[in-house]
């Protein structure tokens, strides 16, 4: 009896033993399953998954990534894990129907130039309230109004004086565009416009341009990546001394515009910072988010982000229409017969189906912002793969706007993707350019504004063409890489059409 109870003691231990085994067995798979995380390429030790990437190209090596991996995946930028979002329904799902991906991801470049504060790359109730107070201004100052509207028409008529002064000849457009859409937000920050002549005026732009060329460079991602090995890189020192001037720069206007303030008839956004700012110290607010780091961060985002994306579509689109001559014609003959001789306003879009679908199929090809760096604001279980808090997410813009899946042609110029069978614009749900969610360009109304009325104003003026001795397919439509995509330099002539 007592072997058997034995037996029966040795059994039952053995049985609940393997039974609690069995049951953690459960546990730890349902745990891991809720841990999943994403699939990628195996990293290498140090470097990551960085020796994969076309460094002309990086977002197209991580779109044929998406295609192997699905539309989301780790990749490994050196050490740095990130989470990779593609395709345009998985991008909407992430940053409109979900606030896990909200907060900016900030490099190592972005702290050293100090830009950690404004609207472009701080998180936080800071941002939210900077945002909040950039909407509400650069609207109360025009933006998506009838006053801006005049403001750009009025910059297309120096732009197109600009142009006539050419005579004719090749010349490259770069600098006279990228004053004229900078003078459209100069005239919203500081209340005023700028000579294309004004030596600080071309100085700022030409630094702007430059610095988003820098900061997506490839010295400056490895930097990015191994910031104690690349302190040495050339953009790095660069782009801190660029920092330097422009602050400098930044404040003689703001001190200028201080000496004349009138708190109660603003002239622009610093104006109404400045008077934000002298309420809060008057009521004795020593926490207040109106101070001079934000004011300083705020006007760079504002005047980089407004004059660099738009200028590169508009002098992209230039080229197009040389390279497509046929649709450039059509363009023309449908503003001939709608518009005739008069100035176009915004409310002649409904009425241009072509045209319209012109501009947004430049926006489409160019690509200006290919992805946008965010992390994660909380632990989050996305699309069954679990992503810790703070982890960088890429958003991939590029994987909406040139997926084979969601566009007939989508390596080819082509209008009618956004138009339907009778000929009326048709809107595209993976048209994405201005990204999406809260963290979506804040001036995406102005931008599609100064779009319309420059492209529209520049080709009711004049018809462009490649230089003599080059023929139209021999016009160059590669992009320079920085933080953001910019045609390749070179001339083309405007020849008047009054």
């Amino acid at each position: 009896q007592i072997q058997i109870f034995l037996f029966n003691s040795s059994t039952t231990t053995l049985l609940g033993t393997l039974g609690i085994i069995f049951l953690l067995f459960l546990w730890i798979s349902s745990f891991d399953r809720q841990r999943k995380e994403p699939p990628g390429p195996w990293p290498l030790p140090l470097l990551g998954n960085l020796m994969l990437l076309d460094p002309k190209s990086p977002h197209t090596t991580l779109y044929q990534l998406y295609k192997t991996y699905g539309p989301v995946f780790t990749f490994h930028f050196g050490p740095q894990k990130m989470v990779v979002l593609a395709g345009h329904k998985m991008i909407k799902q992430a940053l409109v129907n979900s606030d896990a991906f909200s907060e900016r991801e900030v490099s190592p470049i972005i702290h050293d130039m100090e830009l950690t504060d404004g609207i472009g790359f701080a998180n936080g109730d800071s941002w939210k309230e900077m945002r909040s107070f950039a909407m509400t201004n650069m609207r109360d100052f025009g933006m998506g109004k009838k006053a801006c509207e005049e403001k750009i028409i009025e910059e297309s008529r120096y732009l197109v004086e600009s142009f006539m002064a050419k005579n004719g000849k090749a010349f490259d457009s770069a600098q006279l565009v990228n004053c004229a859409v900078s003078n459209i937000i100069s005239s919203i920050v500081y209340g005023n416009r700028f000579e294309y002549d004004d030596p600080m005026f071309v100085s700022m732009v030409k630094r702007a341009i430059r610095n988003t060329e820098l900061m997506g460079s490839l010295p400056t991602q490895l930097y990015n990546s191994f910031p104690s090995l690349f302190k040495w890189v050339g953009s790095r020192k660069q782009l801190l001394e660029s920092t330097f001037v422009n602050r400098r720069q930044i404040r003689e206007l703001v001190k200028g515009l201080q000496e004349t303030l009138n708190p109660q008839m603003c002239r622009g956004v610093v104006d109404s910072f400045l008077a934000r700012k002298i309420q809060h110290e008057a009521s004795g607010n020593r926490n207040s988010y109106y101070n001079e780091d934000n004011l300083m961060s705020t006007i760079v985002n504002l005047f980089a982000a407004g004059t660099d994306t738009t200028s590169a579509t508009i002098r992209y689109g230039l080229v197009l229409m040389a390279r497509y001559p046929k649709i450039q014609e059509q363009v023309q003959e449908e503003m001939n017969r709608v518009v005739g001789s008069r100035q176009v306003h915004v409310e002649d879009r409904k009425n241009l189906p072509y045209t319209d679908a012109v501009i947004h199929e430049v926006q489409r090809m160019t690509n200006v912002i290919p992805t946008a760096l965010h992390r994660t604001a909380r632990d989050v279980v996305f699309q069954g793969y679990f992503i810790k808090k703070g982890t960088p997410a890429l958003v991939l813009l590029s994987s909406a706007l040139l997926d084979e899946e969601e566009w007939e042609t989508p390596h080819t110029f082509n209008p009618a993707h956004f138009l339907d069978e009778d000929g009326n614009f048709k809107k595209r749900e993976a048209f994405l350019p201005f990204s999406a969610g809260v963290r979506a360009c804040a001036g995406e109304s102005l931008a599609r504004m100064e779009l319309f009325l420059f492209f529209t104003s520049l080709f009711q003026h004049f018809r462009f063409t490649p230089p003599p001795g080059v023929k139209e397919e021999e016009l160059d439509l590669s992009q320079v890489v920085g933080f953001s995509l910019t045609p390749a330099p070179q001339e083309l002539c405007a020849i008047s059409r009054v």
